[in-house]
This record gives C-alpha cells, sequence and structure tokens, in this order.
C-alpha cells in the first residue's frame, strides 16, 4: 500500500522518516525468516545449524520492531510526517493506562522469550529434559505471551470484535496478529519434545509456525500507511 506525498504528488510506498515503517519492516524481515525456516526442505537444504540461525535472527527483528513499537506507543519516538488519515486508523498509546501500550510491553517480553529459545537452539547434543527447559519452554512462554498482547490489542479496535471487517486496518492487523499467535501458540504445544527426541508433532510445529509467520508479515505490510487518494484532498 502506498500514499501520496502531498508536495510532490508522487507515490510512497515507504518513509523512512516514520518510525512505523521501520516497525512494519522488521516485522516483515522477522517473520520472513519464521517462514523460510520452517518452509518444508528449507532445514534439509540449508542445514539444521542454518535453519536455527534462520530462526535466531528473525527472533532478534522481531525484538527491535516491538521495542521501537513500545517506543512509538510511549510517545518516546516521533512518528515523522503523519496525515491525518492515516492516523485515523492507528491507535497510539502514549500512557501505561493504554491497551495498546500494555500489549506492546507484553509482546515485547514475548519476542525476548523467543530470543533465547532460538539462541539456545543453537546448541547441539541437548537431551529432551534440556530441550524441554531451554528451548521449548521460552518458546511456550513466548507464544503466550504473543496471545495476550494481540487479545489487548483488540481493545483498541472499533467494536464489534467479531464481524468481517477487511477494509478496516485496525481490524485487520488485530485480527491477523491474533490468528498469527494461535498459529505459533498451537506449534509450541506440538514442539514439546518427547523422551526419544522427536518432537510431540513435527508437522503441526512446523504448520504452525509457517502459518504465524505469514500471518505477522501480511499484518506488518497493513502497517503501512494506506493510500491518501486525490479525492480526499
Amino acid at each position: 500500500m502506498a500514499r501520496i506525498d502531498p508536495k510532490t504528488g508522487t507515490s510512497i510506498w515507504w518513509d523512512p522518516r516514520e518510525a512505523d515503517g521501520w516497525v512494519a519492516a522488521a516485522f516483515a524481515i522477522g517473520s520472513t525468516c519464521f517462514i523460510l525456516g520452517s518452509t518444508p526442505g528449507y532445514a534439509q537444504l540449508v542445514g539444521t545449524g542454518a535453519d536455527d540461525t534462520t530462526y535466531f535472527i528473525g527472533s532478534l527483528f522481531f525484538t527491535t520492531a516491538a521495542w521501537l513499537q513500545v517506543l512509538v506507543s510511549a510517545g518516546t519516538i516521533g512518528r515523522g510526517v503523519r496525515t491525518r488519515r492515516a492516523a485515523r486508523w492507528r491507535a497510539v498509546a502514549r500512557a501505561p493506562h493504554r491497551a495498546a501500550w500494555w500489549a506492546g510491553i507484553v509482546q515485547f517480553a514475548g519476542t525476548l522469550c523467543f530470543n533465547v529459545s532460538t539462541f539456545l537452539a543453537l546448541q547441539d547434543g541437548l537431551s529432551a529434559k534440556q530441550a524441554d527447559h531451554q528451548v521449548w519452554a521460552p518458546d511456550f512462554f513466548g507464544s503466550i505471551a504473543f496471545l495476550v498482547a494481540s487479545a489487548l490489542a483488540y481493545a483498541v479496535v472499533t467494536k464489534p470484535w467479531i464481524t468481517w471487517r477487511p477494509r478496516d486496518l485496525d481490524w485487520s492487523v488485530a485480527t491477523l496478529n491474533m490468528v498469527g499467535s494461535i498459529a505459533f501458540m498451537a506449534s509450541a504445544v506440538a514442539a514439546f519434545v518427547i523422551e526419544d527426541g522427536s518432537l510431540r508433532n513435527a508437522q503441526l510445529a512446523n504448520a504452525g509456525t509457517w502459518v504465524g509467520g505469514v500471518c505477522f508479515l501480511l499484518g506488518a505490510v497493513f502497517l503501512i500507511p494506506e493510500e491518501i487518494r486525490s479525492t480526499d484532498g
């Protein structure tokens, strides 16, 4: 989605002056890494080590995006040049008593859990018990944090929530993030390591990560300001 520069009349798809653009870009890169890491055949092609590294890099971009979002929500970082129409569909919390601020904090905490999980997954020779404590547990708690953050994000969406409103960007982003969080949660539950060292359900673990990554990628793209048509001017 693009917007039109009111001064030059040219289309701008991404404006580096806007902090939201960096948030969207970082989330998009992180999501792409998770999609790539869970794509069937990728691990066999590049090796388990490279696959785990892909997830770790993706988690770092998630954390960067989440922290920037917290700073933007708190008003610490300015939002750059912003049109009124673009601002209408973005609910911005600037104080801790607002749900969006808490959503950002909880999501940031979840990304830190993913950092720990994906980093420790780089180790070789972990026993099933070690893998569950060091890799699975932080992944599980990170997924819970994402679910809570997604639920809090719905507090800033215009009611009613249970409707089909694909043209409402607030609703679309919140819904995509919720579906992505549910998929990540399903993946985390399925990724529990049993005694023989295998996952409880490897196919569901990969599928959940892939679906969640796609949802978060789409949500990141929708964060970019919508096009401002000439009829609005």
